[in-house]
């Protein structure tokens, strides 16, 4: 093992993967990079499961609606190509913004129905049209058997669930228990921002969630949610949301429960903006 292969164009990209496909499956995972254990456990997961794995690192313009976040997301590529180092049949593709833009792509915004106007959406206008265009395109280059997702990035996985549905992509799409550390703090790439102190602050957002889901659901949600207010406003961080949604509609649960209740959060941590959910 040693440093991974890496592509920069989709042309010679498309080729590799071609011949992979002859004796193997491919997988694929894709990231912003600033790659940290959550990303190693979904390549693990991939290599378990195809016989060559794509890991894309593209910090991709069109999510962000907030000029200075992405400037200040944190690029590594570096240090993530050498934490790639310790896989076998792994490749990286780390393109240019012309090469998963190309100059007449053209995109049709899809019909998400109300996923992306809840929770991520209604504080981020445009976040999941930006995620469905680059990987739509992403998809269209790499092809893969099999593309894995962290449920860290619960909204998004239902986007994309949804995206794959209505572009009748034959990819399987594996999703991936959220990465802790060891005092739950879900692990994240902008977590490279916050101080020591910001740190252990931040641990409110996951003692919430646990919080919540330990109460006694013979109360209803809205009592639950009140509860859960009550006790992240103990800490430090600024709330953006705080919500029991259903885990397929992401409709808000009040009164009822229903099957698949999961409980999201966003909140910011020293001007860093961090997301969680935790299934009720």
């Amino acid at each position: 093992m040693g440093m991974p292969t890496v592509y920069t164009t989709a042309h010679v990209l498309s080729s590799v993967i071609s011949a992979a496909k002859k004796t193997g499956d491919v997988g694929f995972v894709p990231t912003m990079g600033a790659l940290h254990e959550g990303h190693l456990s979904l390549v693990q997961k991939a290599l378990e499961q195809n016989s060559l794995v794509v890991v894309s690192i593209f910090v991709n313009p069109t999510q962000f609606n907030n000029a200075s976040d992405l400037s200040n997301y944190p690029r590594t590529l570096n240090t993530d190509l050498e934490l790639m180092s310790v896989f076998d049949r792994v490749i990286v593709y780390a393109p240019g913004v012309e090469d998963i833009y190309p100059e007449h792509d053209f995109f049709e915004p899809i019909d998400l129905g109300e996923l992306d106007m809840r929770l991520e959406g209604a504080f981020r206008p445009g976040h999941f049209q930006g995620v469905v265009h680059v990987v739509r395109n992403l998809f269209h280059i790499v092809q893969p058997h099999r593309a894995y997702f962290g449920e860290k990035d619960f909204q998004q996985l239902a986007v994309i669930r949804r995206m794959v549905k209505l572009l009748n992509f034959s990819i399987e799409i594996i999703s991936c228990p959220t990465y802790r550390s060891v005092n739950g703090l879900a692990l994240s790439s902008r977590n490279m921002r916050l101080t020591h102190q910001g740190r252990a602050e931040a641990l409110i957002i996951s003692e919430t969630l646990n919080y919540m889901k330990g109460l006694d659901h013979d109360h209803p949600p809205s009592k639950v949610m009140e509860l859960g207010h009550a006790h992240f406003s103990k800490g430090k961080l600024t709330l953006e949301y705080l919500e029991i949604v259903d885990a397929e509609s992401l409709m808000k649960l009040t009164d009822e429960w229903s099957d698949h209740a999961v409980c999201c959060i966003a909140a910011y941590c020293e001007d860093v903006r961090l997301i969680d959910n935790l299934a009720m």
